[in-house]
């Protein structure tokens, strides 16, 4: 019988809405994981080597680029890149200590990604206190 020829036995969602569906917290760093190493590769990258070139170009080019760093918004964006960098970190250690099948049931998982989050979120905190 083909697919299509048998019955559908409960009514199918029209759309599946993703902001609605309770992500566990293992998914939750997972996807931040791809995120911060999206950020990192996409805007930390670029930025790193662009202020490289500054300070290197002159005495007059490090002046420009650490005014450009005092600005509160690039403040701003060097938190968040410090975010994705010890985010992407703590989470690419726990991917590989699972890869050793390390902390694999269901509770061990949640733990570790419940104290990722946490310890990013408190680094990022401490870098941001030294950073202002």
């Amino acid at each position: 019988m083909a697919s299509l020829d048998r019955p559908v036995s409960k009514p199918r969602p029209v759309y599946l809405n993703l902001f609605a569906i309770r992500q566990p917290p293992p998914a939750i760093v997972s996807i931040l994981h791809r995120v911060s190493g999206a950020l990192l590769f996409l805007v930390g990258i670029p930025l790193l080597l662009w202020l490289t070139q500054r300070a290197l170009a002159s005495p007059q080019g490090w002046g420009e680029m650490r005014a450009a760093l005092s600005h509160p918004l690039a403040k701003l964006v060097l938190v968040v890149l410090a975010w994705a960098y010890l985010h992407h970190l703590i989470a690419g250690i726990r991917h590989v200590v699972m890869d050793l099948h390390i902390g694999m049931d269901l509770t061990s998982a949640r733990r570790t990604a419940a104290v990722t989050l946490v310890l990013a979120a408190i680094l990022t905190l401490a870098v941001a206190v030294k950073l202002w």
